[in-house]
C-alpha cells in the first residue's frame, strides 16, 4: 500500500461529498488533502466526473505543485491549493467550488455582509472577496497567482486565515479551508447557506441593516470562545 493512502482516501471522501451537497455541478470543484509530514496534498483529478472517483485517482502533489504519485493529471486548481498550503502551514484541507450563491457574489465583487446569527456563529466578519488579479498576474501562472491573490486579501484586511477559513475569489468562485478536508467542505456548504441568505434577505429588505456587534460577539462566542457551550 501507498505511504500516501490515507490522504487519497481522505481527499476522495471530501470529493463526494461536494455533490452530494449540492455544492458542485459535472466536473466542477475540487477537494484536497494535506499530510504535513510527509509534505504532500492528495487532489481529485482534472475532469474526473465524480461518479467515477475511486481514492487510487487521487493525484498526490507536493506543495511547490509538483505531481509526486499518480497516473492522471490534478485538477487544473492544484497550483493555488499548492500556494496555500506552502504559506499556511497550519491548513490541511482545502475546498473549491463554483456553487451557485457564493459564486454569484464573487461575480459582483461583493463581500457577504453579516446579517444574522448564522453568519455570526462561523464568523464575526464578513465573508471576504478579494478582487479580480491584476492583468500582470493574469498573464503570468495564473493557478498560482490565484493562491497569493487570497493570501495577499487576508493580509490588506488584517484578517486571520485561522479565524476566517472562506474566502470568495472576484469574478471566479469560493475557496475553504480548515484542519482537515472534511472541514473544508464544511466550510464550503457554510459559506454556500450564508450567500443565499444574505442575497435573499436583500430581496426582502434592500437596505437591510448588518447585525449589531453585540449579537455578533455574543453567538460567535458561544460557539468558540473560552466558555463555548453552543451545538445544534
Amino acid at each position: 500500500m501507498s505511504k500516501y493512502q490515507h490522504i487519497r482516501e481522505e481527499a476522495f471522501e471530501a470529493n463526494l461529498k461536494l455533490p452530494k451537497l449540492n455544492l458542485v455541478l459535472l466536473t466542477f470543484g475540487n477537494v484536497s488533502a494535506a499530510d504535513r509530514n510527509l509534505g504532500v496534498f492528495a487532489i481529485k483529478p482534472s475532469g474526473v466526473p465524480y461518479m467515477e472517483l475511486t481514492s487510487d485517482k487521487m493525484v498526490i502533489v507536493d506543495f511547490e505543485g509538483n505531481t509526486i504519485e499518480g497516473d492522471l493529471r490534478p485538477s487544473s486548481d492544484t497550483n493555488t491549493h499548492a500556494v496555500l498550503y506552502k504559506n499556511w502551514e497550519d491548513v490541511k484541507g482545502i475546498a473549491h467550488t463554483h456553487s451557485t450563491y457564493a459564486t454569484a457574489w464573487a461575480q459582483t465583487h461583493r463581500s457577504i455582509p453579516i446579517y444574522g446569527t448564522t453568519h455570526a456563529d462561523h464568523l464575526t466578519v464578513d465573508v471576504p472577496c478579494a478582487q479580480p488579479m491584476d492583468d500582470d498576474m493574469i498573464k503570468g501562472n495564473y493557478e498560482h497567482e490565484t493562491g497569493f491573490q487570497i493570501i495577499n486579501h487576508f493580509k490588506e484586511l488584517g484578517l486571520s486565515h485561522k479565524e476566517v477559513e472562506m474566502v470568495l475569489v472576484g469574478n471566479h468562485a469560493p475557496f475553504t479551508w480548515g484542519e482537515n478536508a472534511e472541514k473544508a467542505v464544511y466550510n464550503s456548504a457554510v459559506l454556500e447557506a450564508l450567500a443565499q441568505m444574505a442575497y435573499l434577505t436583500e430581496q426582502i429588505h434592500p437596505s437591510v441593516n448588518r447585525l449589531k456587534d453585540s449579537l455578533i460577539n455574543k453567538h460567535y462566542d458561544r460557539k468558540h470562545g473560552s466558555n463555548a457551550y453552543y451545538g445544534q
